[in-house]
């Protein structure tokens, strides 16, 4: 990835983050995280991935996020000094979800290994 790309995409999550956390209206008990960014080379096109918490929320805000792409170009093109701005896609982020997963596989893991080394002194 170009190092303009790189720029390009943490502009566009700085302005994205901030849009969310001030002109956007998600609902109480919920937190978005753009995790990600991926900008074509032609910059046409950037998917955000996102990241949800609740989990179970995630549908739902990608939709309302999808159907306000738009309003999220828009701003973008006022607040960016480029050329072209990128249309927006909202993903969800799998990275998370098995990121988590592994996680509780290398803590069971790692109880198995204590519940393991307790055995022998039981023996003896």
């Amino acid at each position: 990835m170009s190092h303009r790309i790189q720029r390009i995409n943490q502009l566009i999550r700085e302005q994205i983050s901030q849009i969310l956390l001030k002109e956007f209206d998600i609902p109480l008990g919920t937190l978005v995280t753009i995790t990600r960014i991926e900008t074509s080379k032609d910059l046409e096109n950037s998917k955000l991935y996102v990241s949800v918490l609740p989990e179970k929320e995630i549908q739902g805000i990608l939709n309302l996020l999808n159907r306000k792409s738009y309003f999220f170009h828009r701003r973008l093109k006022k607040i960016l000094k480029i050329k072209i701005v990128p249309n927006i896609k909202f993903r969800k982020d799998e990275r998370t979800a098995q990121a988590d997963r592994i996680e509780e596989v290398l803590e069971k893991i790692k109880q198995e290994k204590k519940r393991l080394k307790k055995v022998p002194k039981l023996l003896k």
